[in-house]
């Protein structure tokens, strides 16, 4: 599969989120990395989000919570190419509600080839990497290939539907007779 090549400025767009037992983990983290993150553009889920900006006292972008569509919200600003870049501090231990969002989320981090980092040791790799402050380029499949596929029973006409496409036959007859 070919591919294309998405750029990411020298200001990231960062997602946080975390679980409620994670939230202490990432607000602890985000204090101790405030300089590093305030020149980039922060989005945040819910609760996440107004704790972060109290904290860090710099405009926080404050979605839904994640069980009332947060993670939904920030799924979809990555496939639109407004996250760059995801910090999704979640429990492993406990069982969310709202666990396909959750699960759909990551998936969309991973089809759209944004960095990802789930644990406080691998968000502190990655925001000490030197590509933070600089223009980036990550490549993505070209998905077009995707989008324009054949799909079985588009192409040629519908299979009939039992009963249905009898019915019509039917009715057309009636209106011969």
């Amino acid at each position: 599969m070919t591919t294309k090549k998405i750029a990411m400025g020298l200001n990231k767009k960062i997602a946080l989120v975390a679980h409620d037992n994670m939230k202490r983990n990432l607000v602890e983290w985000a204090k101790f990395n405030r300089d590093l993150l305030a020149h980039h553009k922060i989005f945040a889920t819910g609760t996440t989000g107004t704790l972060l900006e109290k904290e860090l006292r710099f405009p926080i972008i404050k979605l839904q919570s994640g069980p009332l569509g947060g993670d939904q919200q920030i799924g979809a600003r990555i496939v639109d190419g407004e996250i760059d870049f995801l910090i999704f501090f979640w429990d492993p231990l406990e069982q969310q509600p709202h666990d396909p969002d959750i699960k759909a989320l990551l998936r969309m981090a991973v089809v759209w080839n944004i960095p990802m980092a789930c644990d406080r040791a691998t968000a502190d790799f990655v925001i000490s990497s030197p590509l933070m402050d600089k223009e980036y380029e990550r490549l993505v499949p070209d998905y077009d290939v995707y989008r324009k596929r054949k799909v079985p029973g588009i192409e040629t006409p519908p299979l009939p539907i039992p009963g249905i496409t009898e019915n019509k036959k039917r009715r057309s007859t009636d209106v011969q007779a």
